[in-house]
């Protein structure tokens, strides 16, 4: 018995705890008033989505076509990387970037990347922060017969161009007398600006991943005595090479550099904007803008808590006019539930949003659910004449079933939604699915405790009273 109430005094110490923890990490709370551990609390603030926050969101297509189809989820995961780390060199509190994939089951899947940008509401500015990052590309000489066919090209272009005919430039063009190669800015690690210590011209310094090392290798390899030309931004344009050495042997080691006319200033952009990431496909489309202005917002967020508060004074009067001593334990494993999620939402940087408040609040209905089909076979096993302790422990072990698969197949549908659906999609089934695990282990283990640790004697009428139903005595 004293074992029991070791831990179920434990529990509320540490419920207590994490709910102090919360309460000093917002300083709404608190504002104007002196709170111990306050600095170390508000380094784990709630991270709001843009909903909720306010903000502009940002909907491109990327574009894929040139990216092998085993490795469009690579270069995907790679485009959010660069852009997330590009936008985040601006001082961004809490950007989100994520990747999506849509359709594909009739036709070709459109890949795309849906960028929050909190706390800004300028689409022009949110645009020029991700800014063009630098399209970095290897290319080799063509072979004489691929010249041949460019010279064509070519003397048609000027023919059509001569004849007043609308032109827009034809990709061989672009691509001049060089061919195309697997090595491009996605394998690109670092870039570096050096000088000649001759001539003192700035030199960018290149260094490419493993992966991007091995593909230089072979490239220098199987063109030696031949240029490799470098191009930046051709799609832009520039149908210059920025550098076109020729290949005197294999160049092992994932390292090459670019000795362009630059000026140091040039060369040191040049290398910011490398570093800041190019972009691992064809090109960015900027689908759609939404902005969200702060106040509302902040109306979204007051709403959403208002909400939950309102529902859980509502679950907790319910249970306690209906369950009374049972349903005021389960009021505080209830409230144990609340502060648990909440402290997960900031130690794990889960992205509040108007949905996943609804996941939330949903959740509470299924910790409250388990509680109630436990409650209901404890009372079964009373008035089939079992003692008090007896029946609470026949409640638990009979309810377990029932519990555990409803809660399997909710964390279930959670899952699927969480894989399957939209940005928006996710955000109520990572709380929702996380909210029915918590809810689990408040509703068995939390009540259980707490009820264990309550000193039970006989069976008396005032024992029984204490687990009626609403208005009911227990006979």
């Amino acid at each position: 018995m004293w074992k029991t109430r070791f831990w179920a005094l434990l529990l509320l110490i540490i419920g207590a705890s994490i709910g102090y923890f919360i309460y000093a990490s917002v300083p709404s709370l608190h504002e104007g008033r002196t709170v111990r551990f306050q600095g170390v609390a508000e380094k784990f603030p709630f991270r709001l989505g843009l909903d909720l926050s306010g903000g502009v969101q940002l909907v491109y297509k990327a574009d894929v076509s040139s990216v092998k189809p085993s490795e469009v989820r690579s270069a995907m995961d790679s485009l959010r990387d660069v852009v997330e780390r590009r936008i985040n060199l601006f001082g961004v509190s809490e950007p989100i970037v994520q990747t999506e994939s849509k359709g594909g089951i009739t036709g070709t899947a459109e890949e795309r990347l849906i960028i929050e940008i909190p706390g800004i509401t300028d689409v022009k500015k949110a645009v020029e922060m991700i800014g063009q990052t630098p399209k970095l590309e290897f290319m080799t000489e063509r072979s004489a017969k691929e010249i041949e066919a460019f010279n064509q090209a070519v003397t048609k272009f000027k023919a059509d161009q001569t004849a007043g005919k609308p032109l827009s430039i034809p990709a061989e063009l672009l691509a001049g007398p060089y061919a195309p190669s697997e090595l491009n800015g996605r394998f690109l690690e670092k870039a570096v600006l050096d000088f000649d210590q001759t001539t003192r011209e700035p030199i960018i310094s290149l260094v490419f991943n493993k992966q991007g090392g091995d593909i230089f290798a072979k490239l220098t390899k199987d063109n030696i005595g031949k240029t490799i030309a470098i191009f930046l931004d051709r799609d832009l344009g520039n149908t210059e090479p920025i550098s076109a050495p020729v290949v005197r042997e294999a160049i092992t080691g994932g390292k090459a550099q670019i000795s362009g006319k630059f000026t140091p200033a040039e060369a040191r952009t040049l290398v910011g904007r490398l570093n800041s990431g190019a972009l691992p496909v064809d090109k960015l489309e900027l689908l759609s803008t939404e902005i969200i202005s702060a106040p509302l917002g902040a109306q979204a967020l007051n709403a959403g808590v208002w909400a939950g508060i309102w529902g859980l004074l509502a679950v907790a009067a319910f249970l306690i006019l209906w369950y009374r001593l049972p349903g005021m334990v389960a009021t505080v494993a209830l409230a144990l539930y609340v502060v648990l999620m909440l402290a997960l939402f900031k130690l794990f940087h889960i992205t509040i949003t108007s949905a996943g408040i609804a996941g939330f609040i949903l959740s509470i209905g299924m910790a409250v659910d388990a509680n109630i089909l436990i409650f209901e076979r404890t009372k079964e096993e009373l008035r089939n004449g079992h003692n008090v302790r007896d029946a609470i422990h026949e409640g638990f072990a009979r309810a377990w079933t029932s519990i555990r698969d409803s809660n399997i197949s909710s964390i279930i549908t959670a899952i699927i939604l969480f894989f399957l659906g939209t940005s928006l999609i996710k955000g109520f089934a990572l709380t929702f699915g996380l909210g029915v695990v918590v809810s689990m282990f408040s509703a068995i283990t939390v009540s259980r405790v707490l009820l264990y640790a309550i000193p039970f004697k006989g069976n008396n009428a005032v024992m029984r009273a204490f687990f009626g139903s609403g208005f009911r005595r227990l006979h």
